[in-house]
């Protein structure tokens, strides 16, 4: 115990820590990007045209079937064999942000659809653009419904990224990795990993929660209060 405190963590840490920061610059890029995919997919899915529906449907079908660790394979093994070579990390991005987007365009079209139909043709009957409606009135509103969920989206690409260190990308996994072949002290390296992911992830939840509450309208968060102290009080919350 002594020497993982007084020497392990001291020696190792730090190069570990330089790994979080790859890891982190992966998931904020990746996220982003996977954010614009879902969005595209889940509008073009929902055009009503089948020359952009069906391809948008077996995009989202193929990468939500096949695992990510096969994608991160063959776009960094495979593509380059017909001439497109992309560096470890960036191939990491695309692979995350395509499957991660997948799943995000069902997220964004399941909260697009919740948002009252009355409500576009309302904006619609007073002169506004389909744009405009979407941009105004539908997307504020599909986006606050979908915050939860993108969030637990987000603390799952946070440690899915650890599987681009089979692509060759130091990221915090591929570090602990490293010091493990220096050290062979597996299990004091990988609970230091495993501290490190999960203050990573425990700080995105809160960072998420705080968000959820930030887009949430004030009556709203009044009547989740109240409908709170109605579960645990009836007769009190009277």
């Amino acid at each position: 115990m002594f020497d993982f405190f007084f020497v392990l963590i001291p020696r190792h840490f730090p190069f570990l820590l330089d790994g979080a920061v790859v890891t982190l610059e992966l998931s904020f890029i990746s996220m982003a990007c996977a954010l614009v995919v879902g969005l595209l997919a889940a509008m073009g899915r929902l055009s009503g045209k089948a020359w952009i529906e069906w391809p948008l449907l077996a995009y989202v079908e193929i990468w939500r079937d096949v695992p990510l660790i096969v994608q991160l394979m063959v776009i960094y093994f495979t593509l380059p064999e017909i001439g497109l070579v992309l560096p470890g990390f960036w191939a990491g991005v695309v692979g995350l942000s395509l499957n991660l987007g997948a799943y995000l365009s069902e997220v964004f079209r399941a909260a697009i659809l919740s948002v009252d139909a009355g409500q576009r043709a309302a904006g619609l009957s007073i002169g506004m653009s389909r744009a405009m409606v979407y941009r105004r009135v539908v997307l504020p509103q599909a986006f606050r419904i979908a915050v939860p969920t993108i969030g637990g989206y987000f603390i799952a690409l946070l440690k899915d990224s650890s599987l681009v260190s089979f692509i060759a990308v130091n990221e915090l996994l591929r570090h602990g990795t490293i010091v493990i072949a220096n050290t062979f002290r597996s299990m004091e390296v990988y609970v230091m990993v495993a501290m490190i992911y999960f203050v990573l992830s425990f700080a995105a939840s809160r960072l998420v929660r705080w968000l959820e509450r930030h887009l949430t309208p004030a009556y709203l968060r009044r009547q989740s209060r109240r409908v709170g102290a109605l579960a645990v009080d009836p007769v009190a919350a009277e």
